[in-house]
């Protein structure tokens, strides 16, 4: 199996998922198809050598329906023979998205790919795709008769790991923090490319990062998901959910360039990060957002490493209580775990998520001199992707 590595990681700066966002003028495909403009120039690579273009993408109805990579690459003039697919495995989507890239090539199938995300949920707002049906089946509810909302699904986590509001609401202070450090200091300079947005302007910074936040104003906001019956059901839920805790939904797009590292070699690239392993797995669908924790067991026994060596991790903030939850299971120096903040900051634009991550990750990595580095998030339906790196150079 050949060793894939990855040349180039950049993403968007994130726009509030919103009317008058920085982003939200912006068609989705045109917010990738710049971004596949900034990789392809910094990269120096010959488009046309491309492989195949794989895109996540959660709601592909409306302006994301068409296969939003195939244009986007168009839309950025790059050469017409090259293909593309989208992959949509909910909040992983990006991060599927390089595994089977990286897999592809590992077999010998590709030898150059782009790995991509994006999302507009300001212009295809979430649950678009669902057209107010039923998405389980009869059987499946019958089966698994407590599923919830992810929103509930959160309460449930909080309860099941007992993650009172103030850790919620502590995390997600430290989050924009974090984050607000990061982008004062220069840390997300290489990682953010320009998007030309509405008239013209040149968005540049993260719009989402709310750096004069206190936890007493935290503290102030109710409940995102409290109601009578599930209550019932749940008297344990503490209903410590709120939109301060939880992610932000969010405008934002982002691309990854991976080779065979002989290919790499060949070309005259100097690769910055290697695969070492990924992993898929499900967990509890009525929790739903539990999987990162046996996720990161299986990718860690793959790839014969232990959680010490991780220099950096990073587990997506669908909600505070994921990585809180996480962390009870897995625990680690907590300065190690999402060190330039996450999507509670950053926000959360669904299939570009796991493609942002990656991109922040090897940045830190990078920063700080660090060798591996964990990339897991949670997924509906109780799924998670799981993936290891290591910095090269």
């Amino acid at each position: 199996m050949r060793d894939v590595v990855i040349v180039d990681a950049v993403r968007t700066p994130m726009g509030r998922g919103r009317p008058g966002g920085a982003l939200a003028g912006v068609h989705p495909v045109d917010l990738l198809s710049q971004v596949f403009t900034h990789l392809i120039e910094r990269t120096g690579i010959d488009p046309g050598r491309v492989d195949d273009v794989l895109v996540g993408c959660v709601s592909q109805v409306g302006e994301q329906s068409a296969t939003p990579g195939r244009f986007a690459w168009l839309g950025a003039g790059l050469p017409a023979h090259v293909p593309s697919t989208t992959i949509e495995r909910k909040c992983g989507s990006g991060q599927q998205a390089i595994a089977f890239a990286a897999q592809g090539i590992a077999a010998g199938a590709y030898d150059i790919c782009v790995a991509a995300g994006v999302e507009s949920m300001s212009r295809v707002p979430m649950g678009s795709g669902r057209l107010s049906a039923d998405p389980f089946g009869e059987r499946a509810r019958a089966r698994f008769p407590g599923l919830v909302s992810q929103g509930v699904a959160a309460e449930l986590v909080a309860a099941e790991w007992r993650i009172g509001r103030e850790a919620q609401d502590a995390f997600a202070l430290r989050s924009h923090q974090r984050a607000h450090a990061a982008e004062t200091s220069g840390a997300f300079d290489d990682e953010i490319v320009p998007v030309t947005a509405e008239g013209g302007e040149q968005v540049t910074r993260d719009e989402t990062i709310r750096p004069g936040g206190t936890l007493e104003g935290l503290a102030r906001l109710k409940p995102a998901f409290e109601d009578a019956d599930v209550a019932a059901r749940h008297p344990r839920i503490s209903w410590g959910v709120t939109a301060g805790n939880a992610s932000q939904i969010t405008d934002g797009a982002s691309a990854l360039l991976l080779m065979g590292a002989d290919r790499a070699e060949s070309l005259g690239l100097r690769p910055r990060a290697r695969l070492v392993g990924s992993a898929v797995l499900a967990d509890d669908p009525e929790l739903m957002l539990t999987a990162p924790i046996p996720a990161t067991h299986r990718v860690l026994e793959r790839t014969g490493l232990t959680l010490d060596r991780m220099d950096a991790v990073e587990v997506n903030e669908a909600f505070a209580c994921v990585p809180l939850a996480w962390l009870a299971e897995h625990p680690m120096d907590e300065d190690r775990l999402n060190p330039h903040g996450g999507a509670i900051a950053l926000g959360h634009p669904l299939g570009a998520s796991g493609c942002r991550l990656m991109t922040t990750l090897i940045n830190r990595l990078e920063a700080v001199g660090g060798r591996f580095g964990l990339q897991t998030m949670c997924e509906a339906g109780g799924m998670a992707n799981a993936t290891v790196i290591e910095r090269l150079g």
